[in-house]
């Protein structure tokens, strides 16, 4: 597949983390956190308790957006993310979607053994979602870039098929082997509602989206290639066709050695990184113009004290040469000390 790497006209630069994305280096990183709206925070677990539950509150425009601006107001980070869950988009395509009460999300019926095509697609699901866009994107002050996001196709196939989230994919990855058409099939659908949900986060007020495929490490390069790459290359081309200025994220998470690869193919405009890269391999092995995202532990995060401030030193030092958005390997932890965040932000916004 050729390497596609979009030039962009040069931003406002009241946007910091919107300039990186589009590969221009800032004199100090922007930050954002992924789950940066979440349990973590006081307002949150408030609201989420007034609501009655996760799904109430992410279909909810005026709840959603209020959580999605809490962390703005407390931290004031560089980037807002859509509050929302991977998991609308099978929803979107006629799976029911529920979220019990410390077991995780439910998809029903699982499309290990029942055929895609008997779903009735709902795509009215998803308006509320983009009401929350509309709402956010009226509220932000104008130095915070808006960041919308779905799941990538392998990750958020693996919940429809087997109908609930697991260690290690192994009931998808065996669907996947048995019955590649089919699986592709799915894999397909994923990728049309898809290009189509970030293309109307776009539409409503996002100016960025970042594609989460938080399972991309249980394939082997040969199954990466052809449910992660190619899927989410598929996708990129086509918000590329459609909103030509709004800059995508990637984050393969686990992928490892097939990063530079990921890069490669899919053309991605930045991308993120898992805890368990190691940033100078990062800095020395991605295409020299591209922005990185990344890559603090969550649990140096929670550890605070010197292990805190010895992590980000090294992510801030390995990326110190190109366009770096300052992030968490993976999301937020529920434990994670609010002091801590403002340190981090500290630690990494001294030079300001």
């Amino acid at each position: 597949m050729v390497e596609v790497r979009r030039a962009f006209d040069r931003d406002d630069p009241v946007k910091p983390l919107l300039a990186t994305l589009r590969g221009t280096k800032q004199p100090v990183a922007p930050v954002w956190l992924m789950r940066q709206a979440g349990r973590y925070l006081p307002e949150y677990r408030a609201l989420r308790a007034e609501k009655g539950g996760f799904l109430a509150l992410a279909t909810d425009p005026q709840a959603a957006a209020e959580v999605t601006l809490q962390p703005i107001r407390r931290f004031g980070f560089d980037g807002a993310i859509l509050f929302s869950d991977i998991l609308m988009v099978p929803a979107a395509l006629g799976q029911s979607l529920s979220f019990g009460a410390g077991e995780g999300p439910a998809l029903a019926p699982p499309l290990l053994d029942h055929a895609l095509a008997a779903l009735t697609p709902n795509p009215a699901f998803l308006d509320p979602v983009y009401a929350t866009v509309r709402n956010v994107a009226a509220a932000l002050p104008p130095e915070t870039t808006f960041l919308g996001f779905a799941g990538s196709p392998w990750t958020v196939a693996t919940y429809m098929v087997a109908g609930h989230g697991s260690r290690d994919q192994s009931e998808t990855r065996r669907f996947a082997y048995a019955d590649p058409l089919r699986f592709a099939e799915i894999i397909d659908a994923i990728v049309v509602t898809t290009i189509d949900y970030l293309s109307r986060q776009i539409e409503a007020g996002v100016e960025a989206v970042q594609l989460f495929d938080s399972w991309a490490g249980s394939l082997s390069p040969a199954q990466f290639e052809r449910w992660v790459i190619a899927p989410n290359a598929a996708i990129v081309a086509a918000l590329h066709a459609r909103h030509p200025n709004v800059p995508v994220i990637g984050f393969p998470k686990g992928a490892g050695g097939k990063l530079p690869a990921y890069a490669r193919e899919t053309g991605v405009n930045a991308l993120g990184l898992d805890e368990t890269v190691d940033p100078r391999w990062a800095a020395a092995n991605l295409p020299v113009d591209l922005p990185v995202q990344g890559n603090l532990d969550p649990l140096a995060l929670i550890a605070g004290g010197a292990a805190l401030e010895g992590a980000v030193a090294n992510v801030l030092e390995a990326f110190a040469d190109r366009p770096h958005i300052f992030n968490l390997g993976h999301g937020i932890l529920q434990d994670t000390p609010i002091e801590n965040v403002e340190r981090l932000l500290a630690l990494v916004r001294r030079a300001r």
